[in-house]
C-alpha cells in the first residue's frame, strides 16, 4: 500500500502540469473552432457531397474543428497585419465609430479595449501587478491595478484591481482595495499571467509578501 501510494501520488504530480496545459489548450482551441465553425461546417459539408471519395473525409468533427481553428488564426493574422496598415486603421476606426452607437455594444467593447489597452501600458504611480489580502491578511493573491479613485469625503486612494482566476484567467473578480493595502511587485504581466495559468509552478524564487508599511502587530 506504500508503494502504490508513492507511485499515485508521483503519478498525480507528473500529470498535473499536462493536465493544466490540456485544459487552457482546450479552451483556446475550443474558442478558436467555435468562431469559423459556422462558415466551415457548411463548407465542409458542401465538399464532402461533391467529391465524396477524395474529400469525404472533410465532413468528420475532427476536421471540420481543425479547419476551424486554422481558419480563425489565419483571419487574426490577417486583422493583426491589416491593423498595421493605414487602411486597417481606417477600418477599424470606422469599425468603432458605428459600434459607439450601440448602447450595450459601446460599453462591452469601450471596457474591454480600455482593459487590454492597459494591461500593455506602464502604469503611473502605482505598480500594475501586485497583491491583494485574501482572504486574510496572512493570505495573497495576484491582481493587475487597472485604476486608482479617490475616497469619497476622505480622499484617500483606492485602487481597482483585476483579479483573475486559475488556469484561465479571462475569468476572475474585481476587488477596490485602499493603495497602502497594495503589496507591490516588480512582475510583469507576462510573468503575472505565467504564475496564474500554471498554477504557481512557473514563478521567481522570490517574491514579496509583506508591505513595507506594516506595522507589527
Amino acid at each position: 500500500m506504500r508503494r502504490l501510494r508513492a507511485y499515485f501520488f508521483t503519478g498525480l504530480l507528473t500529470l498535473l502540469p499536462i493536465w493544466l496545459v490540456w485544459i487552457v489548450f482546450k479552451f483556446v482551441l475550443g474558442m478558436l473552432s467555435d468562431i469559423s465553425r459556422p462558415v466551415v461546417g457548411p463548407l465542409s459539408v458542401q465538399l464532402a457531397l461533391a467529391h465524396p471519395e477524395s474529400l469525404g473525409w472533410v465532413d468528420d468533427p475532427w476536421a471540420q474543428a481543425s479547419f476551424a481553428v486554422v481558419a480563425t488564426i489565419l483571419v487574426i493574422v490577417g486583422v493583426g497585419a491589416l491593423a498595421r496598415r493605414v487602411v486597417g486603421q481606417r477600418l477599424l476606426a470606422w469599425v468603432e465609430t458605428h459600434i459607439a452607437r450601440i448602447p450595450l455594444l459601446k460599453t462591452v467593447y469601450g471596457s474591454a479595449r480600455k482593459l487590454l489597452d492597459l494591461l500593455q501600458t506602464k502604469p503611473d504611480g502605482t505598480q500594475r501587478v501586485v497583491l491583494i489580502d485574501f482572504p486574510h491578511r496572512e493570505m495573497k493573491c495576484i491582481g493587475f491595478v487597472t485604476r486608482v479613485v479617490r475616497e469619497e469625503g476622505t480622499g484617500r486612494e483606492l485602487a481597482a484591481v483585476y483579479v483573475p482566476t486559475t488556469p484561465n484567467p479571462t475569468s476572475g473578480y474585481l476587488e477596490i482595495v485602499p493603495v497602502e493595502l497594495l503589496t507591490p511587485t516588480d512582475w510583469t504581466v507576462d510573468q503575472a499571467m505565467a504564475f496564474i495559468i500554471s498554477g504557481g509552478a512557473v514563478s521567481p524564487d522570490i517574491i514579496p509578501f509583506g508591505r513595507s508599511a506594516d506595522s507589527t502587530p
